[in-house]
Parts: structure tokens; C-alpha cells; sequence
């Protein structure tokens, strides 16, 4: 278990007390091997995390590009400054310290199930027992001409930098007209929407675009409310029923009710869908018709017993649009944290040939940011809107960051810079 770059946590690898579970259980020598899990973003880290927690655990790889897991529910506050970068993205060298789980910094391309290894950009060849597939959703552009080249994402650090920059360039230029387009009125374009109008202070009007006839289409109806209170206060202007047919470098093509319009902006930030793109698998594993891999209900690859997946990657029991489907899980962080630790519990009972069990999402409730100091919330059982909503939204992700030590400096940060 080697990584491209020396790290504290990759050179703790997994030694005779990481092996004991695998030594004394009397588990399947086929799975014998390390759990190596793809990605490292919400189900990926929660899921080693989870593992790390068992006292006599297998040896745990993490493959992981990025140096820094990225806490998206609150990349909306680091754009807008109410956050800091260390507080949302904490580097896995400092999270995956003393627990036991080596972290390799490269990119799977290519997982060979039949003889159990995989392959990475760089060069490497790794064996397995159980492999977790983790690697999340991207940008989906539908194939509309100019996405790719001229829209900017919302799905990580170089892209919260990127919009900074157009917000003080909006700023410091205050031409007349000046627009920025958001395309995606769900609960990404629409938190984005208000964050940015509150932070260009009137320099430039947001225009927030949506093929479907309304916003937030799958919220619940009391968010759904104040989020559209939060974009008319703001004077963000929604567009429903439009069709993005081109974006350029400077504007955007819509086919509207009233026939087609080009619509002058100096930006658009694209939030319309997510795609979905694993690592190639041989043999191919079934699909749904999105793109995501289908999985049991105890998260395991259709036809492959010692692949999992989870997170947005994952289509889960009837959750593929068959005849008796279920309706889809939302892609949200909170779904991940509850497999991780489902996915967890049964990555042991496999090895130990223990029945799984099937994960059972509990809905907790949905939380929307709404501007700078606001959000909208619903779950418990009541509902709530506001700069208390916004505290409570910020305690709730609190509880959730990624290791004990890193939630104490947080919270001691935001204990620093409260002031009564």
C-alpha cells in the first residue's frame, strides 16, 4: 500500500492488529485481502471511518485524487466568507492519522472483479478482497453545446475560487445590466442564487433558470415557501419553463413559452444535473439508466459478491426505474453517512460470512442555506426559517465532520469568533 506523496497516514499501515479480525474470525478466505475503498468523498471516508472504529478490523486502503475531503453542504458558507477552507475541507493525511487507514493519493481506471485488483492512473496494480465504490457524481451537461467550455460547477475548491473572482470582478466593474446566470432551480442553484445576490450587493442581477415549470420541485412545501420569499427579497430572478439550448462565452440561449431569447450574461454557473462515471468494470456491472451501478439493499454490485457501492454512484433495491420501483434516494450527504455505516457493518459480516443486512435510509429532515445568516429547515416535526434555522443548520453539519479532533477545532473556532 504505497501513495505518490509521503503522508503521516499512509505510512501507519494496516499491521498485526489490523490483521487479527481476518486471522481469528474464520471469514471466507476468498475475501481475504484489504477493503479498498474508491473515492473519498462522503460515503467513501464515513465508510473507513466507520471501519477504522472496529477494534479488529481488516487492512483499509483509501484511493483518493483530491489531498482534501470537501464537506459540500457547506461550500455555500466558504464562498460567501462565513466559513473558513480548513473548517469544510480538512486534508486526509490529518483525518486518517493513527487510524489505521493508508491512504493512496491517485485514481482508479480500471477494476478487474473477476481476479480482484485494480489499476490507477499511476501505474499501479493493487489486489483486493473487498472493494467499495465510492466516486460520487460530476457536473451533467446533457450534451448542451458550451456547458463544458463556458460554465463554471459548483462542486469544489477551484470552483468556489472561481466564482470569487467573477463576484469581485461584478463588483469592482458595476456596469449597467451586468447578469449572472444560475441553471438549476434545485436546492443547489437556488441556495447558490441567494448566497450570490447577497454577496454582489445589487452589481449584478442573478438570474436563476429552470427547464421545469417550478422550483425546488421534490422540497418540502414550508422550504419551498421561504426559498421562493428568499429569491423575491433578493430580487433573483427566476425563470421557469426555460430551456438552455447554448451557453456561450457571454450569453446563454433559452428556448422560453414565448419562442427563443438570448439572454447577455458575464457568467454562468451550471447546477442543472449530476452524471454519474465510475471506474471501467470487468465484467460490466448492470446499470441504471442514469449511469448509476445497481446495488442490493445490503449495497452490494448486482452480480459481483465482493463489490459495494454507495453514495451517488449507487442505485439502491428498486431505486432504477423498474416497474416496482421505490422512489429514488436523494443524493445528499445524509444518505451517505447513513450507508457508510450500514456499508461498514457489513464489509465484517461478509468476511465472517454473517447474513447483511439492508440498509434502511431515515429521513431526518432537509435543511436549505438561504442567503448569508438564513436557511430553512423542516424535520422533528416542526419547521423553522431564519438566522436560528442558519445557527441550527450549522450545529447540525458540526455533528456531522469527519472525526472527532477536527469537529473540537471547529466548533472552538466558531466558539472564538462568537460574539454576544
Amino acid at each position: 500500500m504505497t501513495r505518490t506523496d509521503p503522508q503521516p497516514a499512509a505510512e501507519q499501515p494496516a499491521g498485526p492488529q489490523t490483521m487479527a479480525h481476518t486471522d481469528a474470525s474464520g471469514d471466507d478466505p476468498e475475501v481475504r485481502g484489504p477493503v479498498v475503498i474508491v473515492g473519498g468523498g462522503f460515503g467513501g471516508l464515513y465508510t473507513a471511518l466507520a471501519l477504522s472504529q472496529q477494534r479488529r478490523h481488516p487492512p483499509l486502503l483509501l484511493i483518493e485524487p483530491q489531498d482534501c475531503f470537501l464537506f459540500l453542504p457547506l461550500l455555500y458558507e466558504l464562498l460567501s466568507g462565513e466559513l473558513r477552507r480548513w473548517e469544510i475541507a480538512p486534508r486526509y493525511d490529518a483525518l486518517l492519522a493513527g487510524r489505521g487507514v493508508a491512504w493512496l493519493q491517485d485514481r482508479v481506471v480500471e477494476i478487474d472483479a473477476a481476479r480482484r485488483c485494480l489499476h490507477t492512473t499511476g501505474g499501479r496494480q493493487l489486489d483486493f478482497g473487498q472493494l467499495v465504490l465510492a466516486t460520487g457524481s460530476r457536473m451533467h451537461s446533457f450534451g448542451i453545446p458550451g456547458v463544458v467550455e463556458h460554465g463554471l460547477g459548483f462542486r469544489s475548491l477551484a470552483d468556489v475560487e472561481r466564482l470569487q473572482t467573477v463576484v469581485r470582478q461584478l463588483r469592482q466593474r458595476r456596469r449597467p445590466l451586468q447578469r449572472l446566470a444560475v441553471v438549476g432551480a434545485g436546492p443547489s442553484g437556488v441556495e447558490l442564487s441567494c448566497k450570490l445576490a447577497d454577496l454582489l450587493e445589487g452589481a449584478a442581477v442573478v438570474e436563476l433558470i429552470e427547464q421545469g415549470p417550478a422550483a425546488l420541485p421534490q422540497a418540502r412545501a414550508f422550504n419551498r415557501e421561504q426559498a421562493l420569499l428568499a429569491l423575491q427579497r433578493r430580487d433573483v430572478r427566476l425563470r421557469c419553463g426555460c430551456r438552455v439550448r447554448e451557453v456561450g462565452a457571454d450569453h446563454l440561449d433559452l428556448d422560453t413559452a414565448s419562442g427563443p431569447e438570448r439572454l447577455v450574461v458575464e457568467a454562468v454557473v451550471w447546477t442543472a444535473g449530476l452524471d454519474f462515471a465510475p471506474p471501467a468494470i470487468r465484467p460490466e456491472p448492470a446499470r441504471d439508466s442514469r449511469g448509476r451501478l445497481l446495488v442490493d439493499p445490503q449495497l452490494r454490485l448486482q452480480g459481483h459478491t465482493h463489490l459495494f457501492a454507495l453514495g451517488d454512484i449507487a442505485a439502491v433495491g428498486g431505486d432504477h426505474g423498474g416497474a416496482e420501483s421505490s422512489p429514488p434516494l436523494p443524493a445528499t450527504a445524509q444518505v451517505a453517512f447513513q450507508q457508510a455505516t450500514c456499508l461498514a457493518d457489513n464489509l465484517l459480516r461478509a468476511r465472517c460470512d454473517e447474513p447483511l443486512e439492508p440498509f434502511r435510509f431515515q429521513d431526518l429532515g432537509e435543511m436549505i442555506s438561504l442567503g448569508k445568516g438564513e436557511a430553512s429547515l423542516v424535520g422533528g416535526g416542526f419547521t423553522l426559517a431564519g438566522p436560528a434555522a442558519f445557527q441550527l443548520r450549522r450545529l447540525a453539519y458540526l455533528s456531522r465532520l469527519p472525526g472527532r479532533s477536527h469537529q473540537l477545532r471547529v466548533a472552538a473556532g466558531w466558539l472564538a469568533d462568537w460574539q454576544p
